[in-house]
């Protein structure tokens, strides 16, 4: 029987993670996509990345199948991903779901408040 642990560990294993410092350095990259994964109640609270995208993590299995009716054209396989949550523990589960639907280039941020350390735009 799995933990969630168990998740965690293979999640932190198959997704890069960077630093607030070097996401922002793709901030302006023509094909990346910032996904902030948090609760809408989180995002209230604190802000998200300006011209980010908000989808919480529980939606990904229908928005980013293009199977899906809910599906999210936002979801090109051919972009680079950079997912952000709280912590960093979402994201990390994020991306190993997007990587397991067929995504390549999936990166884990880690928390909001590293992007904020870093300088990045933020949008209230």
């Amino acid at each position: 029987m799995k933990k969630m642990m168990d998740y965690m560990s293979e999640a932190n294993a198959s997704v890069p993670r960077i630093d607030g410092a070097s996401a922002l350095s793709h901030y302006k990259d023509e094909d990346a996509v910032f996904i902030d994964v948090r609760d809408a109640y989180m995002i209230a609270e604190s802000g998200t990345i300006d011209g980010g995208h908000h989808i919480p993590r529980g939606l990904f299995e229908f928005v980013a199948d293009e199977d899906s009716p809910m599906f999210n054209p936002v979801f090109d396989k051919s972009k680079t991903f950079y997912l952000v949550c709280g912590a960093g523990g979402m994201a990390a589960l994020a991306g190993k779901t997007m990587q397991e639907m067929g995504f390549e280039n999936v990166v884990n941020i880690g928390g909001f408040s590293e992007w904020q350390e870093a300088g990045g735009p933020v949008k209230k």
